[in-house]
């Protein structure tokens, strides 16, 4: 484990979560790190630019994104968006950060050299320049073989955060981490805040590629030997490398900290942790409280986005996605309204929400999973309306873009185009509808619906028949390996 003499820096971006402490906006198969929380483009895209910069003192590899399986169209979507090619590592079953960030430094095309900076996808920081400020701080010290994360400067005696507790500096800005503390209660954390040298876990690191592989085999072997095995045996289509299933679940399911950081004195001659303080505006907007505390606020304390009227009310979060929110004579409460559910919470049990999800797990219920809105890698579809052996929904296809050629066993469907051009595959015949033009698609019937223009294209499509669920179909062939 030489010391090297000049390295890549090699974005680790993970793209977990289970869509639980901001629904009903953040979904299973819409978790917050793909959601536009805080400006124009998501937490993800946030990421993405946020190592775009050309300031970087090292060279800066294409990143690697590890990821849900069932979010990649969006991740692949969204990285374009950015214009930002990414190595995207699906991850079949969820076994936390520690297995993501060894699959990472296993890459092929990963050096020994390489430093890993590690990030979750589902931060706001704030001020870039001085979060790159910080890993630039940070790269003479991981570069010399010492594991660093980054402790975020307190601001207040935050008691939903994890603490490092630093010793003497290392030099330049550096210091030795001598403790993980675990989220204090409030007075603990205030005799913290008086003390100095305590600093909020940002979750970030940077370590050689090398350097963290040798502490996961003196400590976690096993994770270490699943990892391998995955990715030896993954395979590769589109944008993304898919880990495979049998290996990868053999993997121990285990955090950064609590798999290796916390143990790193039982490494046998390993390295030592070390810490850079930064302060950057972060937060891991992890409650409704953390995203109000992101906005602006009007003179009454109020904090809204989309339609609202708020009366004679203080001190709320209201966010309205399709409906008029009227707010009058309340205060401290969060009401957050998408097309098919409205949260309202007092502020005080934002923690809760995630018990909401847990009961709609446990009845089955869609509202759990996905929006109305339902994101496929050529578009989207919204249910409309639906009743006794009926269903209407709006389509949307991106431009160039093509669903699966396919049929249903039990449903016909109707098409009418309300703008752009439509190219349909009914049985033999092809042919284009344009717009206030409509086709019938029978049951039983092979089929497919393109996009051959240059705007999307934009349907209702009304379903009949005995059973309408999403399953009713058969994929004869498909663009994206479905």
């Amino acid at each position: 484990m030489s010391t090297p003499t000049r390295s890549t820096l090699l974005p680790v971006i993970l793209s977990g979560g289970a869509g639980t402490r901001l629904w009903p906006l953040s979904r299973e198969l819409y978790p917050k790190q793909l959601l536009p929380l805080i400006g124009d483009i998501s937490l993800l895209q946030q990421t993405l630019k946020r190592i775009q910069h050309a300031s970087w003192p090292i060279p800066v590899a294409e990143p690697a994104i590890v990821a849900n399986q069932e979010h990649r169209f969006l991740i692949a979507e969204q990285c374009r968006a950015v214009a930002q090619q990414a190595r995207i590592i699906l991850e079949p079953v969820g076994r936390n950060t520690a297995p993501a960030m060894t699959v990472a430094a296993l890459l092929p095309e990963t050096p020994d050299t390489t430093l890993l900076l590690v990030m979750p996808a589902d931060h706001i920081i704030n001020d870039e320049a001085a979060f790159r400020a910080a890993v630039s701080k940070a790269i003479p010290t991981a570069e010399a073989g010492s594991v660093v994360t980054f402790g975020i400067v307190p601001t207040e005696p935050h008691t939903g955060y994890g603490y490092l507790k630093t010793d003497a500096e290392l030099g330049s800005g550096v210091y030795k981490l001598s403790a993980f503390v675990e989220k204090p209660n409030r007075e603990t954390a205030e005799q913290f805040l008086q003390r100095g040298g305590y600093y909020w876990n940002s979750g970030i690191f940077l370590v050689r590629a090398d350097i963290w592989l040798h502490c996961v085999n003196a400590l976690q072997p096993t994770m270490l030997s699943a990892c391998k095995a995955a990715l030896s045996q993954a395979s590769h289509d589109l944008d993304f490398i898919r880990l495979d299933k049998a290996a990868f679940a053999q993997s121990p399911s285990d955090s950064i900290d609590y798999a290796v950081m916390e143990r790193l004195a039982e490494v046998a001659n390993g390295p030592r942790a070390a810490v850079v303080p930064m302060q950057a505006g972060w937060s891991d907007l992890g409650s409704w409280p953390s995203v109000a505390e992101q906005m602006p606020a009007d003179a009454h304390g109020n904090r809204t986005r989309g339609d609202v009227i708020a009366v004679k009310s203080t001190n709320n979060l209201a966010l309205a996605e399709r409906r008029l929110i009227a707010l009058v004579g309340v205060e401290n409460l969060i009401v957050v309204e998408t097309a098919d559910a409205v949260l309202v919470a007092d502020s005080s049990q934002a923690q809760a929400v995630k018990d909401v999800v847990q009961q709609l797990q446990k009845q089955g219920r869609n509202e759990a999973v996905t929006h109305r809105r339902v994101y496929r890698p050529w578009g989207s579809y919204e249910g409309v309306d639906e009743g006794a052996r009926f269903q209407v929904k709006r389509i949307s296809v991106n431009p160039g873009a093509s669903l699966s050629l396919q049929m249903h066993y039990h449903r016909a469907e109707h098409w009418i185009v309300v703008t752009g051009t439509a190219e349909v595959t009914c049985g033999d015949e092809t042919f284009l509808l344009t717009e206030n033009q409509s086709t019938f698609i029978p049951l039983g019937k092979t089929h497919r619906l393109s996009n051959p223009g240059k705007v999307p294209l934009e349907m209702i499509e009304v379903q009949s028949g005995a059973y309408l669920g999403e399953d009713d179909i058969v994929r004869f062939s498909d663009n994206y390996g479905r």
